[in-house]
């Protein structure tokens, strides 16, 4: 989540279990305050805001990482300024597609360097040629 207020002070972040507490004050000394109900639990200890000179990030985890939301918010009616961030998305149901596919090119390539020649034969080697090598040099 970020809230975008360029150059804010006083900043005040509360991740709370079911809820996020925003305020701060933005250039003008102006106070803004949002308070976001979360649609399902989250994980507030595993959860941190960053800021920059443009805005607060802020990275919650849900307790169920696994399991869509139908939406952020508790309630139904989305609030105006709330948009999605696709830079910043991230599709938790491609995950295990991804890391499948990616198993799959391995493999596919060590076949590929398995079989493109035979291993060498080992059956000439003995004992006695190492040491007949080292005492000719």
């Amino acid at each position: 989540m970020e809230f975008c207020v360029e150059d804010s002070t006083d900043v005040h972040v509360l991740i709370e279990d079911h809820r996020i507490v925003f305020s701060c004050k933005n250039a003008d000394g102006v106070e803004l305050y949002n308070e976001i109900e979360f649609y399902a639990k989250v994980n507030s200890k595993d959860s941190q805001d960053k800021r920059s000179g443009r805005s607060i990030t802020c990275f919650v985890r849900k307790w169920k990482e696994k399991v869509a939301w139908p939406r952020l918010t508790k309630e139904d009616i989305k609030p105006v300024w709330l948009s999605v961030d696709f830079d910043n998305w991230r599709d938790w149901e491609g995950d295990e597609e991804v890391e499948l596919a990616q198993v799959e090119h391995y493999a596919e390539l060590l076949k590929k360097v398995s079989t493109k020649r035979p291993p060498p034969a080992m059956d000439d080697l003995d004992d006695d040629s190492d040491s007949a090598d080292a005492t000719s040099n």
